[in-house]
């Protein structure tokens, strides 16, 4: 008995040693990919890249490079786009003669100003931090609660705003009207030299058109020169678009899903309390919802987030790798308050270590390219 159980154990491990070596090739195949396997993953057509990990129901876009705008000289010739960028950088539109557009998107400053609010008429200031201008003309609603829904109305918001320009945009009108040297302006761009109020806005807004993003070295590695980007950088977008869940908000070719999402930073009845989309729609479930930024140009749109709380990338990060679920109710508090705000479900503790947070940083502080020092127009005079 004891012979024959010896002989199939012999035989059990002869078969067992056989193989092996095989055994051993597939665990080998099974393991994490390196590092290096990563890179090596994204330095292909787009197509052939790892899949970002996205939520079911989520709309999404893949990547795409932005272009260096060819006509950019061409369009700032154009009359109308001349008219308009007079009147963004004119005080004379305020009420006081010393706020223009540019004073909240200063070119100098990524089209926004560095504040953590915004700074107007007698140094009242705003609510929340303004968002930079770049790449303006592709946004679908605008501010961070979306209350306007075309680039005209979000053009005309500030001029009357009694904390931004408190312009009475009824007299405007007239009051550039009486400048003199606005005359051929109009004239060139109209055909007459008409003031009005839509021609205003809508120069403002032909203006605002032409501010775009310059291509960065992400959009170079993404027609496929891979060079443009560092390994840590590339790693660093994979973690982006993977374990990070970034894509679930911030994809396609400017890195915005256009919509609106409560990050947990709506402060519900505390000092920078902010209700966000809820201002607008009335509707309980938008409670501290605001838009998705696009990440074009971060590093120089700095502070971040609705209210210019956070200016350094890091915090960012270990503030999303907690998952960011310190403001969710319990269901008996919420019951108590339909109101109180409950963080996008998209949201999740991350895990992720020192590593992947430094490649993921380094990731995003590659999206920024644009070395834009416009000139200030002289302004018609009296």
């Amino acid at each position: 008995m004891k012979k024959g159980l010896y002989w199939v154990l012999g035989i059990v491990l002869f078969i067992l040693l056989s193989f092996t070596p095989k055994v051993n090739r597939v665990l080998l195949e099974i393991q994490d990919p390196t590092i290096e396997d990563i890179v090596k993953s994204y330095k292909k057509a787009i197509s052939e890249w790892p899949k970002p990990n996205i939520d079911y129901g989520v709309e999404w876009k893949e990547f795409s490079p932005i272009k260096t705008d060819s006509n950019y000289f061409k369009e700032q010739e154009k009359p109308n786009v001349i008219l308009g960028k007079m009147l963004f950088f004119d005080p004379k539109l305020s009420k006081s003669n010393q706020i223009s557009c540019s004073t909240c998107h200063d070119p100098e400053m990524g089209w926004s100003d560095r504040r953590r609010v915004s700074l107007g008429n007698n140094h009242l200031l705003g609510e929340r931090n303004t968002i930079s201008l770049y790449n303006i003309a592709e946004r679908k609603s605008f501010f961070w609660e979306g209350r306007a829904k075309t680039l005209e109305e979000q053009a005309a918001g500030p001029l009357g705003a009694h904390h931004e320009m408190a312009m009475d945009v009824n007299t405007l009108p007239a009051k550039i009207q009486s400048i003199k040297g606005y005359k051929k302006y109009f004239k060139n761009a109209y055909g007459d030299e008409k003031v009005t109020y839509d021609r205003i806005i809508k120069s403002i807004v032909d203006f605002q058109k032409t501010i775009k993003s310059q291509p960065s070295r992400f959009d170079k590695f993404l027609e496929g020169k891979y060079n443009s980007l560092t390994d840590e950088e590339i790693y660093g977008m994979h973690i982006f678009r993977t374990k990070a869940r970034c894509m679930n908000c911030h994809n396609g070719q400017y890195l915005t899903d256009e919509s609106f999402h409560n990050i947990g930073l709506t402060y519900y009845k505390r000092k920078y309390e902010d209700l966000g989309l809820y201002n607008i729609t009335k509707k309980a479930e938008d409670v501290g919802k605001f838009k998705t930024p696009q990440l074009r140009d971060l590093n120089l749109t700095r502070p971040w987030m609705h209210n210019g709380l956070f200016d350094d990338l890091e915090g960012i990060v270990n503030m999303y790798d907690s998952g960011m679920q310190m403001i969710n109710p319990s269901d008996e508090k919420k019951k108590q308050d339909p109101l109180y705000p409950v963080t996008d479900p998209l949201l999740k503790p991350l895990k992720l270590t020192v590593e992947e947070k430094k490649a993921l940083v380094s990731f995003l502080e590659a999206l920024s390219a644009t070395k834009f020092k416009m000139r200030r127009p002289e302004f018609p005079v009296e």
